[in-house]
């Protein structure tokens, strides 16, 4: 290992058998210190790993031993010695260094430490508000540490992927233009021009579409993002994304750019991702997994029953099969069914998260019966025919959704995952695919109006404007969201690269002429002046990285996060600001 410290010679992940006679020169945190009455052994620890040293009395005239005594827990201390084998039967194979030991013939205390709130373990029992609020402490667990040394060379491989292939690094502003893309914009008032705010950026999404109107070609930047929105265990108000954008090129040259540069930079990481990726249509996967990020690692997929109810009695999945856009669906959950009836019953409460009304379920007992309070409804043949559309066995549950498509595509996508997790169904390895040509827009019920699926700058699917404004929910896009274990990973699309057609989809957003010129005028000017076909894609590094960790949570693989509602516990940010610094900023609290 290259020598990076004149305070040490090695680490403490580096000793071995063969460096049995050598004198070293460690430094590190007291780990574990275990007094034997007349030896002293400590676990020295640093961000590579873990060393045993030793403190024997008669060595070098005790001096060493009897500071040794003194030290405890996080103190950090520097240490020379022999490097010697650890004797027989008291190696420890869990440790890289476990074979050896040094024997100290000199310790310096660096400094003392008060007893942390918290013991510096993988395992242990503090909440999370503690450990944020020592989020330096935390970070120096072995698994936090890990997580962070994760991130760093998954980052890095990420960047070499891309340079190979003649991507170049540009950074974009962080004061830029407020330009809504979806979520709220996080504003700074501006001193020098009173009134006048800049936004921290949610994407560079647009600098980025700039930068191919440059001349750039092949750009990345591992960008820090900023959204003001409701936050939950894969979200955070500041979050990293690289960000990828290349110019005359087709949607296929996208992908199969971003296939190579993902393939690579897992690899290095000890994850095969096997190209080319599954493409799995917006369509098909709602229609089969009830989501667009689907999990593929287990089945439990969606059947559309629709068909075997059209003249039952049941008067819910009658009356859907006879009404135009509503559908009956079902799931199969292998082995809930000889759940208990009040576990059962409860799942109702979990469909009604994903928008259901109610919960129809049968459940198929071990014993061969069949319980259920809607099977009295059904006939014999109706049975017969949801028997063998779900291959329903003694032991399943079978789950209903009633709603429109997408509807009852979501609330059975949401009880899909959910009883995955109660059933703890295997999940092995790592799942990547694609899911391609995502709506163009969807109908927002609170603006009344069309939102993009994606974002504004979408290139529809076909280049009929009268024809996507006579269906806008009809009208694709040539979109892609890279999908990796259930979650959306990353996302990406071909770019509207004419002005005129900029200006129509804004239109169709809501926008006015006067209103999209305010917003993203430079935008449709530099798009008047040869604008290359574009496209991109933006990573989730986090979200990727805590998948890459195991972890359940990016705040695991974030130095310094915030909590669910925002805060920095460690440093009580937001906090209040003087009087003066609003008034020099031109703002009064009311």
């Amino acid at each position: 290992m290259t020598q990076l410290h004149s305070m040490h010679t090695h680490t403490c992940n580096e000793l071995r058998l063969e460096h049995i006679g050598q004198e070293v020169t460690l430094t590190g945190w007291v780990w574990r210190r275990r007094d034997h009455g007349g030896l002293i052994f400590v676990d020295l620890r640093d961000r590579e790993g873990v060393t045993q040293i030793s403190f024997d009395p008669e060595h070098s005239g005790g001096t060493a031993f009897h500071t040794a005594e003194t030290i405890r827990s996080e103190w950090p201390i520097k240490v020379t010695g022999v490097v010697r084998e650890r004797p027989e039967g008291q190696s420890n194979a869990k440790l890289a260094t476990g074979e050896i030991e040094v024997l100290v013939s000199h310790i310096e205390v660096l400094n003392t430490s008060k007893t942390p709130p918290f013991q510096i373990e993988d395992h242990i029992e503090a909440g999370e508000d503690i450990r944020l609020r020592y989020r330096y402490l935390d970070i120096r667990r072995p698994k936090m540490m890990a997580n962070l040394q994760m991130r760093s060379d998954f980052t890095f491989a990420i960047r070499q992927a891309l340079h190979d292939r003649l991507f170049m690094e540009v950074e974009t502003p962080a004061l830029f233009k407020s330009t809504p893309e979806g979520a709220r914009d996080f504003l700074v008032p501006s001193r020098i021009q009173p009134g006048h705010f800049y936004a921290l950026p949610q994407s560079p999404q647009l600098l980025k579409q700039l930068l191919m109107v440059g001349g750039v070609e092949r750009y990345y930047q591992v960008a820090k993002c900023f959204r003001d929105e409701d936050l939950r265990a894969d979200r955070q108000p500041e979050f990293t994304q690289v960000d990828i954008e290349m110019s005359f090129v087709d949607q296929d040259d996208v992908m199969s750019t971003l296939e190579d540069v993902l393939s690579d930079a897992f690899a290095k990481m000890g994850v095969d991702m096997p190209t080319p990726l599954r493409r799995i249509d917006y369509w098909d996967a709602m229609d089969t997994y009830g989501s667009d990020k689907p999990d593929t690692r287990f089945g439990m997929e969606l059947h559309d029953v629709t068909g075997i109810f059209t003249e039952s009695k049941f008067k819910l999945f009658a009356s859907a099969a006879a009404t135009e856009g509503q559908y009956v669906k079902a799931i199969n959950a292998r082995g809930a069914g000889a759940w208990p009836r009040a576990q059962i019953d409860k799942l109702a409460g979990v469909a009604a998260e994903f928008g259901a009304k109610g919960l129809a379920w049968i459940a198929f007992r071990e014993d061969g019966s069949v319980n259920s309070p809607i099977v009295k409804f059904f006939t014999d043949e109706e049975m017969a025919a949801l028997r063998a559309e779900m291959d329903a066995q003694p032991g399943d549950l079978v789950m209903f959704a009633v709603a429109d498509r997408k509807g009852a595509d979501e609330i059975l996508g949401g009880m899909r995952n959910h009883m995955a997790d109660a059933l703890e169904l295997p999940r092995e390895g790592h799942d990547f695919l694609w899911v391609v040509n995502f709506p163009l827009f969807h109908w927002d019920e609170e603006r009344g109006a069309y939102e993009a699926e994606h974002q504004p700058f979408t290139l529809p699917s076909t280049d009929d404007l009268e024809a996507i404004k006579a269906d806008p929910l009809a009208a694709g896009s040539c979109t892609y969201d890279f999908v990796m274990d259930g979650y959306e990973a990353g996302g990406g699309g071909m770019r509207i690269h004419n002005s005129e057609m900029q200006l129509a989809m804004l239109e169709m957003l809501g926008f006015t002429i006067e209103g999209a010129r305010e917003q993203f005028g430079f935008l449709m000017d530099a798009l008047e002046f040869g604008a290359p076909p574009m496209g991109g894609f933006a990573l989730g590094l986090d979200r990727v990285c805590m998948l890459l960790a195991g972890a359940d949570s990016i705040r695991e693989v974030m130095a310094f996060p915030k909590t669910s509602s925002g805060s920095d516990l460690m440093s009580d940010a937001p906090s209040a600001v003087s009087a003066r610094q609003l008034k020099e900023v031109g703002l009064r609290m009311e």
